[in-house]
């Protein structure tokens, strides 16, 4: 902002003059107490919701029945034990009748005597070749025993110390394996393309041949290769993965006190030896029968299994309606906050943002919602969030984002419904300090107003960015940012327009504008130049005062105190606060004051806001009315509408000056400031009285009080009948009281204090100073006079500087003006 400066000739009145030079030191004074003021605010508060659902109370999908469930029952027949792929998502409707299997079912698990289907033989033949670099590679299996054929393997399987000997190809029993020494239980079928679980040596077990008949490899010829192969893949089943599963079903079924402990270690077991087989993922052919004994688990119904069981699942590259059950499953568990702890102490979050960064919303979408979920459902825990940040949530959010941003039309309302998770969990992310860099680094703003283009009909989506807006805004970083990103200020024009009677969205929106336009004044012009922009504000500002006063404040103000106003007038308040601070900030611009001081709606809407309110109940709205009319004061045009309502202004301003609010009476103050340079709006504060009250502001202990105060009393003693009125109520002594307690701190405050000296005892008037305040004067001037002296208490150099700027430059030369009109002549030679 240009400079202000003031003129020092004799009865100057108070008037700030906008220096269109080029910035020079006073631009560092006028910072510090500008004509033209920036408003702040308070956030908008957001209550957190207390319960855990997909859509709170105040969504607009809350009492629609299409919207998906928080809440439902999963148990092991929900899970389809194959997952060989993808569902379809269709779901057929049952049988009536009870098909009867021509193969015996065993008790204890009736799916291991259900034949499978035949394995797809291109599916075979890429397993094979992942199969041989997995079994060869160095180091991937542990202690593996000679096996016929392979002499050059030099390790045998070791699962624990102890348990192999090195003589014999066949396994003995261990600890883990004991339970299969007995008479072997049936077993399920097989089809022509399975091979039976056989033990080294075990020349019982035929196998197929119709996928791999005349097969060649690069190793020699394909069907030494594959029996090779599923030889060492049935070791590590038979000795270490069998007796893992077989002790999981063990303590299930004795289901005593400690078993979920030791069920969550098997289960932790049983992870990490398929890591370390490199069996993971869809690369165990028996790993259904893994998944199988995992789903029955979870009837169990315990969180803690449920989510190593989910952690394990995820592992194994689930799909299709299981990936969409295990979420729904770790989304029951996140539903409560007392689990919390347990996501803590698991690494699923990790697995859930390897979804977030790479599932398809077309075959994963509703999958992805609960992931989602849950995701948000954490994030409000303070511990968890920070664990977020830790693993890159906002990187694997963003990839998400793109995503959604790309979904097909068919998707775009499982689309919808995933962002409202997503900016929910972003607006809790953004509490957090830690997460501003990482918002701008991945570009979360910009991406964030895309999201708006696209679902700006969708109020949940809207008002989620909304709050992460208002949130992120408060910060010079995310401002520029969010600044930068192209026709954000139109966009968010439009969806006020859009979505004016939403009062949570509306709030936030402004107060974002309100921060852009805080410090920046290409923001200010930029807003401004958008199409509709004033139309836009003004229609607010006239529907909420509309609807916001409710006949208590329209009345005179009482002396008793009134109860508060109902909740939902003071948030239609706060949209016009927020509204009144977005033009305060605009109209600091050159080229946007002119024009809103030219408004008549604009200016009419501010009149009308005092006038309909009461201090009492509306102080931060009348300061906020009050700051915009003192920015808009400051521009002097000949069709101002403010210029031609400027006494019905003043007659306003007497009820913030009468409050008893201090802000109130300061932004009066300062807009009798302005207004005092007109001869009619002067004799309306003396016949008024109102020179009293800013004669009494002078033993205020706030140097803005002071300053303010001081500005007006300067016009005030332009006519010389004032200057008798204001010396009679003691303001030339006050005045030098004031500089004397506040000189050598505010250099400001003390050359204005000269300034209104000057005013009421230049030209022959100094018998209005009686000779002890006269003397008291000079030693004062003569004192701060003295640089060195002046200065030399300012210790930080920088400060020192500051201070120096305004002693040249607003103090020195009325100071030297006012020293020379009380000295005798024969001491001035």
């Amino acid at each position: 902002m240009a400079s202000m400066e003031r003129s020092h000739d004799i009865c100057s009145p108070f008037n700030p003059r906008r220096n269109t030079l080029r910035k020079t030191s006073a631009e560092i004074v006028s910072e510090a107490r500008q004509s033209l003021r920036v408003q702040s605010t308070q956030r908008p508060f957001t209550p957190r919701d207390g319960h855990r659902q997909l859509f709170g109370k105040s969504s607009v999908r809350a009492d629609h029945d299409s919207r998906p469930p928080s809440t439902f029952s999963l148990h092991a027949q929900n899970f389809d034990a194959p997952d060989s792929r993808p569902g379809s998502g269709t779901r057929l409707s049952p049988l009536d009748h009870k098909p009867k299997f021509p193969v015996p079912c065993d008790a204890e698990d009736p799916f291991k005597a259900f034949p499978k289907p035949p394995t797809d033989p291109l599916e075979v033949k890429r397993g094979l070749a992942v199969a041989r670099a997995r079994l060869l590679r160095a180091g991937s299996l542990t202690t593996l025993p000679p096996v016929e054929g392979h002499t050059d393997v030099k390790e045998r399987l070791n699962p624990c110390p102890g348990q192999m000997q090195p003589s014999t190809k066949r396994f003995p029993s261990t600890d883990h394996t004991a339970v299969l020494s007995g008479p072997r239980k049936p077993g399920p079928r097989r089809t022509a393309s399975e091979s039976r679980i056989t033990q080294p040596g075990d020349d019982s077990g035929v196998r197929p041949t119709e996928c791999r008949t005349g097969r060649k490899t690069e190793l020699g010829n394909g069907d030494n290769t594959t029996s090779k192969e599923e030889d060492a893949e049935s070791l590590v089943w038979n000795n270490m993965i069998a007796p893992l599963l077989q002790q999981l079903e063990s303590v299930a079924a004795g289901s005593s006190e400690g078993s979920v402990d030791r069920l969550c270690d098997l289960c932790d077991g049983l992870h990490g030896t398929l890591a370390e087989a490199d069996m993971l993922g869809r690369q165990c052919k028996r790993r259904s029968g893994i998944l199988r004994t995992l789903f029955r688990l979870i009837d169990l119904n315990s969180a803690q299994l449920n989510l190593h069981i989910a952690k394990l699942c995820l592992a194994l590259c689930v799909s299709g309606n299981n990936l969409l059950n295990i979420c729904k499953l770790v989304f029951q568990i996140s539903r409560s906050d007392s689990n919390d702890i347990l996501f803590q102490n698991n690494s699923i979050i990790d697995s859930f943002l390897g979804i977030l960064s790479n599932e398809d919303v077309s075959t994963s979408g509703e999958a992805l919602l609960y992931c989602v979920g849950t995701v948000k459902f954490l994030s409000g825990n303070s511990v968890i969030l920070r664990l977020l940040l830790d693993k890159n949530c906002i990187g694997a959010s963003q990839k998400l984002i793109q995503r959604l941003c790309k979904a097909e039309d068919t998707n775009f309302t499982i689309a919808g419904h995933i962002l409202v998770q997503l900016t929910a969990t972003l607006r809790n992310l953004a509490d957090h300090p830690d997460s501003r860099p990482l918002f701008i680094t991945f570009s979360i703003l910009s991406e964030l107003c895309l999201v708006l283009r696209l679902h700006s009909k969708d109020q949940d989506i809207c008002t989620n960015i909304s709050r992460i807006y208002s949130k992120l805004s408060s910060y010079s970083e995310c401002r520029l940012a969010l600044a930068q990103t192209p026709d954000c200020y139109q966009l968010f024009l439009e969806l006020l327009s859009k979505h004016h009677q939403k009062q949570d969205l509306v709030v936030r929106l402004l107060f974002t504008l309100g921060n852009l336009t805080a410090k920046s004044d290409e923001a200010r012009q930029q807003l401004f130049q958008c199409k509709a922009c004033m139309d836009t504000l003004l229609q607010l500002y006239d529907s909420y005062q509309r609807r916001d006063v409710s006949p208590a404040q329209k009345g005179p103000p009482s002396s008793s105190k009134r109860p508060a106003p109902p909740l939902n007038v003071q948030e239609d308040e706060d949209v016009l606060v927020k509204l009144v601070r977005v033009l305060a900030n605009m109209c600091i611009h050159p080229a946007v004051g002119p024009a809103l001081v030219t408004n008549t709606s604009c200016i009419q809407l501010l009149m009308e806001t005092i006038e309909l309110r009461s201090v009492q109940d509306s102080e931060e709205l009348l300061v906020n009315v009050a700051a915009t009319i003192n920015n808009l004061s400051f521009y002097q045009e000949e069709s101002s509408i403010l210029t031609h309502s400027q006494l019905n202004i003043a007659k306003l301003m007497l009820k913030l000056v009468l409050s008893s609010s201090m802000d109130a009476m300061l932004e009066a103050t300062r807009v009798y400031g302005n207004l005092s340079q007109s001869k009619d709006v002067r004799d309306f504060i003396m016949q008024n009285k109102v020179h009293q009250f800013l004669v009494t502001l002078l033993d205020s202990q706030s140097t803005e009080m002071c300053f303010s105060a001081c500005g007006v009393l300067t016009n005030l003693a332009l006519d010389p009948p004032n200057r008798v009125s204001l010396s009679l109520e003691g303001a030339a002594a006050k005045l030098v009281d004031c500089l004397k307690d506040f000189g050598p701190g505010d250099w400001q405050l003390a050359g204005q204090v000269c300034q209104a000296l000057w005013n009421m005892i230049g030209g022959g008037s100094e018998k209005l100073l009686d000779t002890q305040e006269g003397e008291s004067l000079l030693e004062i001037l003569t004192t701060y006079l003295d640089k060195e002296e002046a200065l030399k208490w300012i210790e930080d150099e920088d400060m020192r500087d500051f201070h120096r700027a305004c002693w040249e430059l607003e103090f020195l030369p009325v100071a030297q003006k006012l020293m020379k009109t009380l000295q005798p002549p024969d001491r001035t030679a």
